[in-house]
């Protein structure tokens, strides 16, 4: 619950949805990266987050290129009403045996309530510099931008990063 409230006042703050990734190593060069974003980060910003944490995990792993040799994604991402309710306000007017009454109903809509996730995998090669296929290969250090030591210290948990 306080990661849920922690991701909200981030998420409050920064405009953009918390994050999660893990990385599970399959070979000595190879590693699958699992990111799942919450709902206002959609589809494209988990995706963007999953292509930076493939790129953390390259430079992590001692490695400096890397290629996406597969990827998977799903999306859980639902919205619900609760319910509402009704107002109504009305007056009374009682003239002898003969009375009035004037009404107005007001519908109160509940609130809507969005949850699910946007979920992106990406099997991925690594590469060192120089190696066979590294000329292939996408720079880590290139997607991460200027401040690449930083986002590899601290990682990625926000979709705008």
């Amino acid at each position: 619950m306080r990661q849920f409230f922690g991701c909200l006042t981030i998420a409050a703050a920064a405009l953009s949805g918390c994050t999660t990734s893990t990385a599970v190593r399959t070979s000595n060069d190879t590693l699958i990266v699992k990111t799942s974003a919450e709902p206002m980060c959609g589809s494209i910003g988990a995706a963007k987050v999953a292509e930076k944490q493939a790129a953390i995990e390259t430079i992590k792993a001692g490695f400096d290129r890397y290629i996406i040799t597969g990827a998977a994604s799903d999306n859980s991402v639902g919205v619900t009403q609760m319910p509402g309710h009704y107002n109504t306000y009305g007056t009374a007017n009682v003239y002898g045996n003969y009375g009035t009454f004037n009404a107005t109903t007001t519908y109160q809509p509940g609130p809507t309530i969005v949850y699910g996730s946007y979920d992106q995998a990406f099997a991925i090669k690594m590469f060192r510099e120089g190696e066979a296929g590294a000329n292939q290969a996408i720079s880590a250090r290139e997607i991460l931008g200027p401040k690449w030591e930083s986002i590899v210290k601290n990682g990625i948990h926000v979709c705008a990063s």
